[in-house]
């Protein structure tokens, strides 16, 4: 088997969960072992010169949005046996790219957003930052 180890990237955003019903069937279809992974990312804005940190209650928010998208993922993946599923905090392709490797993921899986030509050059992008950079093959589903 040449994938034994599966990690899905979920924002819970309707392109990631196509991507984890792809993972979860192709998990069950090859015997292979299902990772899930939430990337919290806490904005910081910059004003001028000095770090702004979030306020306690607007991280507070952040983290309470990141249990709810982690549980939508447990629910979806609730017909695996062995589903591991983590949350992560930080820059989210940077934070898959660790996770994977850290792992020993053969296979990511994850949604694209669909951001085309200049948008994408512009404000980059996750599922292509993790494509350029992974060690493993990375199946973006659309």
């Amino acid at each position: 088997m040449p994938y034994q180890n599966i990690l899905a990237a979920f924002d819970g955003s309707a392109l990631s969960v196509k991507a984890l019903e792809k993972a979860t069937k192709f998990a069950q279809d090859h015997a292979a072992r299902l990772e899930v992974i939430h990337v919290c990312h806490i904005p910081v804005p910059v004003f001028g010169g000095p770090l702004y940190a979030a306020p306690f209650n607007e991280e507070k928010d952040y983290l309470l949005a990141a249990q709810a998208i982690i549980d939508e993922a447990k629910r979806l993946t609730s017909q695996l046996p062995d589903v591991k599923v983590t949350l992560k905090q930080g820059q989210p392709a940077l934070a898959v790219l660790e996770y994977a490797e850290e792992s020993g993921c053969d296979l990511i899986i994850m949604g694209s957003r669909g951001l085309g030509g200049l948008r994408e050059f512009v404000l980059g992008s996750v599922s292509h930052h993790v494509v350029q950079h992974s060690k493993v093959p990375v199946l973006i589903v659309k």
